[in-house]
């Protein structure tokens, strides 16, 4: 009997530490026009004239502090566990595949070994809770541009999001119950940030992205597809999971670059406001990411808890990403079983 594929795909990771490495993985993943949206010559002058060159020693530096000698990037060691264990879940009439969006394992690996298992269809899963055109829209284009080409196209289905997945949120908030939450002062969630001319550009009606100050925080079918709206959403679900009141927590975005409008408020200006208020012990989510990383496991855990403690608070507690929690490897499942 022909095999049903799955392909789970994150964003990507460095083969090394090593600046070489970094400076590589920068270039692919910021040279995407999806990720850095101006002109094409603009952006290779930029980022392969500015950003990499600059950025790519420093970021190697950070990728040392989470690197492990047996188990190397956390994003990767995780994805790997992620996909063992939904295949162990599976069973043997799928075939279930790991890729990075940038750098290995590649899409077009995963999808040629997909291909020569003559597998009948492909469900194909980005690893992004809440929907963006730079980071789930550009998985889809690669692999849609990918399969493109084959002689023979199977049947192939996308999840366009999965912000508000009973199950994810559960593992959320089960995971934040080990850091007993009643212990702390506020909690954020705190999401990757993207530049708000992204925002703008999912607006398909033109009349509602950023014309009011609280466009993004009821989900409606305007805003559906917006990255900042899901993310309110999913926050909102946790939070309620967790039996939160509105004021003991706050939605914020982390992780920007350059000097253009970023999805607001930032992570780093809320921590800041929080000390300054007298809070001392925060609870941070990051629910844009379903393995723990560099953006969780060194911004949130070593870069946000020290400029806390430097404007007067005592101590930034990060709660740990999905990883390989068995409620998250139910959320797929589903995710691959309901088609």
């Amino acid at each position: 009997m022909a095999k049903k594929g799955v392909l789970l795909v994150n964003l990507g990771t460095p083969d090394s530490a090593a600046t070489p490495d970094v400076r590589k993985y920068l270039n692919e993943f910021l040279m995407d026009g999806r990720v850095i949206d101006i002109n094409p010559v603009s952006r290779a002058l930029l980022v392969r004239g500015v950003i990499t060159p600059f950025r790519a020693p420093k970021s190697a530096k950070l990728y040392k502090e989470i690197w492990s000698a047996e188990t190397g990037s956390p994003l990767l060691y995780y994805s790997v566990r992620q996909q063992e264990l939904l295949q162990k879940r599976l069973g043997d009439e799928y075939m279930v595949e790991l890729a990075m969006r940038y750098q290995t394992p590649s899409i077009e690996a995963a999808l040629d070994r997909l291909k020569a298992a003559l597998v009948e269809d492909i469900r194909v899963i980005a690893l992004f809770p809440q929907y963006a055109s730079a980071s789930t829209g550009s998985v889809y284009e690669k692999v849609m541009r990918l399969v493109g080409q084959w002689p023979t196209i199977p049947n192939i289905s996308f999840i366009n999001s999965f912000h508000d997945n009973p199950l994810m949120i559960e593992a959320f908030a089960q995971n934040a119950q080990k850091h007993q939450p009643e212990q702390f002062d506020h909690v954020l969630f705190s999401f990757h940030g993207l530049p708000q001319r992204q925002l703008v550009k999912c607006d398909h009606t033109h009349n509602h992205c950023l014309k009011s100050a609280d466009c993004c925080q009821t989900l409606t079918d305007v805003n559906k597809f917006c990255y900042s709206a899901q993310s309110y959403d999913t926050a909102r679900l946790i939070a309620q999971k967790m039996g939160l009141k509105k004021e003991q927590y706050t939605v914020c975005f982390q992780s920007r670059l350059g000097s253009d409008p970023w999805v607001q408020p930032y992570t780093s200006v809320v921590i800041e406001d929080l000390a300054k208020q007298g809070k001392k012990k925060l609870l941070v989510f990051c629910p844009a990411f379903v393995a723990d990383c560099l953006e969780t496991v060194y911004e949130v855990s070593v870069e946000y808890d020290g400029e806390f403690k430097q404007h007067g608070g005592e101590h930034v507690q990060l709660v740990e990403s999905l990883n390989d929690n068995p409620l998250f490897i139910d959320a797929l499942e589903g995710m691959v079983k309901n088609r």
